[in-house]
């Protein structure tokens, strides 16, 4: 592992799993997702999900649903092409077929794993600004 360096660290989680596509459930998801990057940033890391990424070109695409051509084109080879660029990946939430094949494809691409936030060493603290 890079010694007191900065890492690229793909957020891994339940995006649709276990939800039956309820867009509630789905944005739980990814909230626990963007509250992990936001934590993984302020411990000096740079987070990324591939939500981030896949989602914005999806609708471009056209997609009209969840689970249709287009984004089952675009979605999960997008977070797969996006770990070249990661130094790690971390797997957080539930059962996910979806967040197990970014582990695995971190392991077959000699990416650090971690399974818990408390694995990431901190590198730099950056202070949470007040909400006055």
């Amino acid at each position: 592992m890079k010694e007191n360096c900065s890492l690229m660290i793909l957020v891994a989680g339940p995006y649709r799993s276990g939800t039956g596509d309820d867009l509630q459930l789905i944005a739980a998801n990814v909230k626990a997702m963007t509250d992990t990057a936001l934590e993984i940033y302020r411990m000096g890391h740079l987070p990324v999900l591939g939500e981030w990424f896949a989602l914005p070109l999806i609708e471009a695409a056209g997609s009209k649903q969840m689970g249709d051509a287009i984004f089952n084109e675009i979605f999960h080879p997008v977070a797969v092409q996006l770990i070249d660029h990661c130094d790690a990946v971390l797997r957080i939430g539930g059962p996910s077929a979806g967040a197990d094949e970014m582990v695995k494809t971190g392991v077959q691409k000699g990416k650090i794993i971690f399974h818990h936030k408390s694995e990431i060493p901190v590198v730099k603290k950056v202070i949470a600004p007040s909400t006055n």
